[in-house]
């Protein structure tokens, strides 16, 4: 089986993004464990933050921070 392909994302409250898969599932995503490490700990500040998308089977933001496709998938929560 294919893991699901990202092809929504909104940013939530406390660091976490709802993400919608094409297989319909909607997940919680928590990007804080994250935070303290390059590139990612740009992501506290809100407004860059803010400028996730998807991209290809995962979600990237604007300088390029990315999540692998496995982690943000099976890391996430189900709602």
């Amino acid at each position: 089986m294919l893991r699901p392909k990202a092809v929504e994302v909104s940013v939530q409250p406390d660091y976490k993004l709802l993400i919608t898969f094409n297989n319909n599932e909607k997940r919680v995503f928590d990007v804080t464990p994250y935070l303290e490490f390059q590139p990612y700990n740009e992501l506290k500040n809100t407004v860059i933050f803010n400028t996730v998308k998807p991209a290809g089977l995962s979600i990237e933001w604007i300088h390029g921070q990315d999540i692998c496709p496995d982690d943000l998938y099976y890391n996430s929560v189900l709602i």
